[in-house]
């Protein structure tokens, strides 16, 4: 049997989508090694994801019977709706079209992103950037929030995808480069905070290098003075110790003194003892006797 391509699955497909979505268009390599597609794509080599990948990226039209787009079907509850009430409702009322289940992005609404190479759903910049000004409208940090603070804000409030963090950072850097946020750099960290732009335009006027450099020698003044009074007060406290530990070590050596005149006097109460015995054996016994 001659060698048969087989046939893509929606597993597949979908682990495909993801992987570049995370790693980029023309990261084959990567793709199938990274662990989280590796078992779906087991059957598949670089070539075949670069196939499926062109072939995805055809325009629906243009592509054969089999990959023909199926219309739609709408599940409506209660009385159908006409076509014009949907175009032109009547007041007070919002028609609302739910999405199909499981929709499939299409390779053409995937933006990749210039700087750090992922690919970002357009339909969802939007609802990204709505997600991003109602965390720093909420945080309200007059100093900035960082990529961290923002994203723990967003995560348990949204869905959002797996790779959300990077889209975030992007995102984060498209608005500042926009105008539409404010980056800010400090001097204490190599992070980069964002903040909503001050609506009157006006700004704080960044401190001098002479009164940054005062402030630094006073902080570095303080904290020299902190350490050396550290150092005098350990000091102290290890002569107190040292002094307790050699009072201690006399008292051992007055306790031992003390007990060994007391082994020897026990061990001279005992032949006293024993000496007692044998005159009380011999009186006893009725033999005389003599004291020298």
């Amino acid at each position: 049997m001659g060698n048969q391509k087989l046939k893509w699955t929606g597993e597949e497909e979908e682990a495909l989508l993801a992987g570049i979505g995370k790693h980029g268009p023309g990261k084959w390599k990567n793709i199938l090694r990274d662990p989280e597609f590796a078992d779906q794509l087991i059957h598949r080599s670089n070539i075949d994801l670069k196939d499926k990948w062109r072939n995805l990226s055809v325009a629906p039209g243009t592509q054969g019977s089999t990959n023909k787009a199926r219309p739609t079907k709408v599940k409506e509850e209660g009385p159908a709706v006409a076509t014009d009430d949907i175009t032109n409702p009547p007041p007070n009322t919002i028609p609302t079209i739910p999405p199909p289940p499981n929709r499939r992005i299409l390779p053409s609404e995937l933006i990749p992103d210039e700087k750090s190479n992922i690919v970002v759903d357009a339909k969802n910049v939007p609802r990204y950037d709505g997600m991003i000004f109602e965390a720093l409208s909420a945080l309200a940090d007059g100093n900035g929030s960082d990529v961290s603070s923002i994203f723990h804000f967003i995560e348990p409030r949204h869905e959002v995808p797996p790779n959300f963090r990077r889209i975030l950072s992007t995102r984060l850097r498209r608005l500042a480069a926009q105008s539409k946020l404010e980056k800010v750099s400090t001097f204490k960290s190599l992070q980069n905070f964002y903040k909503i732009p001050d609506p009157s335009g006006t700004k704080k006027p960044a401190p001098k290098t002479k009164e940054t450099h005062t402030k630094l020698r006073q902080a570095n003044n303080q904290a020299s003075a902190i350490s050396l009074q550290m150092i005098e007060e350990a000091a102290i406290t290890a002569a107190c110790k040292v002094v307790e530990a050699e009072n201690k070590i006399d008292v051992a050596k007055l306790a031992a003194e003390e007990f060994e005149k007391m082994t020897k006097l026990a061990e001279e109460t005992g032949k006293l003892l024993l000496i007692a015995n044998e005159m009380h054996e011999q009186c006893s016994g009725g033999e005389p006797m003599l004291l020298a």
